[in-house]
């Protein structure tokens, strides 16, 4: 369910992915809207991937929730809704998956996420930064087998999504987050988007 998309399409009549990073992220809808769209956003990209991973969890096992989990984050890179299409990076719905089956390991990487995002201003530097860490949180806190498989499979997954967001680092391109809406340019840049 490509919410950023169907929100964007509804109160604007516009196509998030002709604006910003062209991604249907949370990021990007807030990059471009402001946080009175990209607010909801990021609730409805955790539920996506919270909702399925929670049923499966509590419904059948925690290996199917994981694998709910793991479903959910690959419709939101590829939405069935638009054709397969290129969608977000994960990161929220991701969040959502590991809200469900591991909430210890979701709140320490939400911790990490933001201690890289306050530090640099830089959703994709938290995004990446806690996308490495959360196989080593799921270790330490002692998650079951599924979740530290999960969460090494979906840190690669985050990590593949944002090589352009390193090659933005790199060339000191990479814009930094704002509270503030921008006014929308067309194929601007965006950060983890």
């Amino acid at each position: 369910m490509p919410f950023g998309y169907w929100l964007v399409r509804l109160l604007h009549g516009e196509d998030i992915r002709d604006h910003g990073s062209g991604n249907i992220g949370a990021t990007n809808v807030w990059r471009v809207y402001g946080w009175t769209h990209g607010l909801p956003i990021v609730l409805l990209d955790v539920a996506k991937g919270f909702v399925p991973a929670l049923l499966g969890a509590q419904l059948v096992s925690p290996l199917v929730g994981v694998l709910a989990g793991a479903a959910a984050m690959l419709g939101h890179w590829r939405p069935a809704f638009l054709g397969f299409a290129k969608g977000g990076k994960t990161v929220a719905t991701g969040a959502g998956a590991f809200l469900a089956v591991a909430p210890l390991v979701a709140l320490a990487g939400l911790a990490v996420w933001a201690v890289a995002f306050l530090a640099t201003r830089y959703v994709s530097v938290g995004s990446m930064t806690a996308a490495v860490a959360m196989p080593f949180l799921a270790l330490l806190l002692d998650a079951p087998w599924p979740v530290v498989v999960f969460a090494a499979a979906a840190g690669v997954a985050v990590l593949l999504l944002h090589r352009p967001n390193l090659a933005r680092l790199r060339a000191g391109t990479e814009n930094r987050a704002s509270l503030r809406r921008r006014r929308r340019r067309r194929g601007a840049a965006s950060s983890s988007g």
